[in-house]
């Protein structure tokens, strides 16, 4: 009602500097020449760029590198759990004991596939992205492409951080980044 745009992601609410509106007010008040705000523009939409190159990388190392190996080591001791129980018991009290740790190692297994699944496409979306020449479309490029991996890797990656053992996950835990133990 008030004319004030809502505009949602960096790269497109960075195009005020490219509005001509945005360019005459500069002008006229002599803070920045047209030319300038154009320069401004690049370098934000630069530097939104390395901000989520970075941010994509690092998630795609601790993802591979520390969380998956971590998820999966935890599923085999759960594994071996099973195996122990099902040897040690009857069968059907061993199929009612190890229900919950199956479904735990099934609830992990799609976690970790998601995960390396979103790992592999951030990857080649950052890939496309960087053959762009254009800032402005390999701005839009990470935000609408390689984000939504970055999300989407964050939110398994929490869910697994809530499944595995606190001794074996290799990284700080929400909770213990907001209460001290």
């Amino acid at each position: 009602s008030r004319g004030l745009k809502n505009i949602k992601d960096t790269p497109r609410a960075l195009d005020i500097w490219a509005h001509k509106d945005t360019k005459k007010l500069f002008a006229e008040l002599e803070v920045m020449s047209a030319v300038e705000l154009e320069a401004r523009h690049e370098i934000m939409l630069h530097s939104y760029i390395l901000k989520i190159q970075i941010e994509s990388r690092v998630a795609g190392d601790l993802a591979q590198n520390h969380i998956i190996p971590t998820a999966i080591a935890y599923q085999n001791r759960l594994i071996t759990n099973v195996k122990g129980l099902r040897e040690v018991l009857s069968a059907e009290k061993a199929k009612k004991a190890c229900s919950t740790q199956v479904s735990l190692i099934e609830e992990m297994s799609d976690h970790i596939g998601e995960i390396k699944t979103m790992v592999d496409r951030m990857v080649a979306e950052r890939k496309k992205a960087n053959l762009l020449s254009e800032m402005r479309d390999k701005a839009i490029a990470y935000c609408d492409h390689v984000r939504p991996c970055l999300d989407t890797i964050r939110y398994h990656a929490d869910k697994l951080e809530l499944l595995v053992d606190d001794e074996l996950w290799p990284l700080p835990k929400m909770r213990e980044l907001l209460y001290t133990r």
